[in-house]
């Protein structure tokens, strides 16, 4: 059995959407009648799949037909595919090098899970900002300036502020020569 397929005209459409319109049909030219071809003394053909039924003699002016046969809509299943060595060798062979790629995948994955950890390692190492001793006197600086703000006009009251900074100054250049030497 094979696939079958029905089409259906847009105009069959248009003509099942309208439910107002009446559908006109075109007027058929009458088939003239045949003669029945039956003998009196002939029984009619019986269908084997047809029960037999006693139902009385068909019109005289209708010949017999075969009653109609449905099909299935489904299409018949494939056949089995059929079992050639080289078909069953390029299997085996499909099959082996699906397993070593999926063998490779897992060593690339591997692979790269340590080249991401050395080079994070390394980008740690070489981008390590080494040790840098503060600034000193900072919070003494930061004294003076904001003194020198508020009192614009009279820098003289920030007499204290400065000596301050000045003091802490003087250790920082002390302590860094005494390192030096």
């Amino acid at each position: 059995m094979g696939d079958y397929t029905i089409q259906i005209s847009t105009k069959l459409i248009d003509q099942l959407a309208r439910d107002d319109e009446k559908v006109k049909r075109k007027a058929r030219k009458p088939k003239p009648k045949k003669k029945p071809t039956i003998q009196p003394h002939e029984e009619p053909l019986e269908f084997p799949s047809e029960p037999k039924t006693t139902s009385p003699a068909p019109a005289p002016g209708w010949p017999l037909q075969p009653p109609p046969m449905f099909l299935p809509v489904t299409p018949a299943p494939p056949p089995p595919p059929a079992t050639m060595p080289e078909v069953e060798a390029t299997r085996s062979t499909l099959k082996e090098s699906e397993a070593v790629l999926e063998k490779l995948e897992k060593q690339e994955a591997g692979a790269r899970q340590e080249l991401s950890k050395r080079a994070k390692e390394l980008h740690d190492k070489e981008f390590k900002v080494p040790y840098q001793n503060p600034m000193p006197c900072t919070l003494e600086r930061a004294g003076c300036l904001e003194c020198y703000k508020t009192n614009a006009k009279d820098p003289l009251k920030c007499a204290e502020a400065v000596k301050r900074f000045e003091a802490c100054a003087r250790m920082a250049v002390k302590n860094a020569t005494a390192k030096a030497d």
